[in-house]
């Protein structure tokens, strides 16, 4: 799939958007999209391998305007109902989505929402109800990685170690999915204390992400929503659905532990913006971060369906707890995104995979 993938995206998936062929082919009786944010006017990307989960407000507003040409793009609320059993949904159904809670939700992606009249369920974390502004924290922990000095040796540090770190990036990212993964498994008093001792082992400036909450660019782009942009949200129309307390690799944590990072927002969150919270969305979302316990725990919890992030035809019968949705990326061209969407793209990566030994 390695090979075949730039032909795809360069020159079929073009060939085949340009005489239609994507708009007769729907695998789905709905699909779910979702997005992680807009990149704020004027931002300037320093690091595409960390602003690729988040695309240009030119490149939201024409796929938005695609969806609503060629297909039907239902509110959360329809959705809803039609899990339910109680609504029929039209043909080509489309239901957007958003995960982490970013203030470029409000200020970037709300707008134009509102302009094309189109509807979102956004899934936020714990942390949108602090009182005090934050970022997330595995964002945090990479930028830490990225700017410290080298480091001949890895560091251990509360029982944990950060690895050490060499002048290749590939490899601090590798150390950086590795430590990741090592912190989800702690609660996240203890998880951000480590960070900040961290932050000095490394050299850092004591000061270092403060320009993360200060920089208007910067705070729009990595900042967390607060309580009074989710009532916003809310406001405009938008649905509200959990995404954990704190964002971890789920996988990695006890029982105990992930229940609490599952049930805890809902009721926090319905109890601050009294509504009601009938969704979530897992953190990472893929096969190595959710699995069968985490679909359990979720519906232990009383949420209605939850949500991964790999692709899939959607069957609420079988799988409410492990919907599946298409996640948009920044590198994907206008084609490429209709290949995902009509379903195209899924089919020929199954049919490809067993020649190509499950590349």
């Amino acid at each position: 799939m390695r090979l075949v993938s730039p032909i795809l995206q360069r020159v079929v998936y073009p060939i085949l958007s340009s005489v239609g062929y994507f708009y007769s082919h729907f695998a789905s009786v709905v699909e779910v999209i979702t997005y992680h944010g807009v990149l704020p006017s004027g931002y300037k990307s320093k690091d595409a391998f960390l602003d690729n989960t988040l695309v240009s407000r030119e490149v939201f507003r024409s796929q938005l305007r695609l969806l609503k040409k060629y297909y039907n793009v239902i509110p959360p609320e329809q959705f809803r109902l039609w899990l339910r059993g109680e609504e029929r949904l039209p043909e080509r159904a489309i239901m957007l989505t958003c995960d982490d809670g970013l203030l470029n939700h409000v200020t970037e992606m709300l707008p134009i929402l509102r302009e094309e009249q189109l509807k979102c369920l956004f899934f936020v974390t714990g942390s949108s109800l602090r009182r005090t502004p934050e970022i997330l924290w595995y964002t945090e922990l990479y930028q830490m990685l990225m700017e410290a000095s080298k480091q001949d040796k890895a560091i251990l540090l509360r029982g944990i170690a950060i690895p050490k770190l060499s002048g290749d990036l590939r490899e601090r990212r590798v150390g950086w999915l590795e430590l990741v993964r090592s912190l989800s498994r702690i609660q996240e008093p203890a998880r951000r204390a480590f960070i900040e001792e961290m932050s000095a082992s490394l050299g850092l400036p004591l000061e270092w992400r403060k320009r993360y909450l200060d920089d208007p660019l910067l705070r729009i782009r990595f900042q967390f929503l607060q309580l009074s942009q989710l009532k916003q949200l809310a406001d405009a129309g938008m649905t509200i659905g959990a995404h954990t307390l704190s964002h971890p690799v789920l996988v990695e944590q006890s029982r105990a532990l992930a229940r609490s990072e599952i049930a805890e927002p809902r009721t926090a969150l319905e109890n601050a913006l009294g509504t009601q919270v009938w969704a979530i969305a897992y953190p990472f979302g893929d096969p190595s971060s959710v699995g069968s316990r985490e679909y359990e725990l979720a519906e232990e919890a009383g949420y209605e369906c939850a949500f991964v992030n790999v692709g899939g035809v959607l069957d609420p019968l079988s799988a409410r707890f492990a919907l599946p949705r298409i996640h948009v990326t920044g590198e994907m061209s206008l084609s490429v995104y209709e290949a995902y969407i009509s379903g195209v793209h899924e089919a020929l990566r199954n049919w490809l995979r067993p020649q190509t030994g499950g590349a």
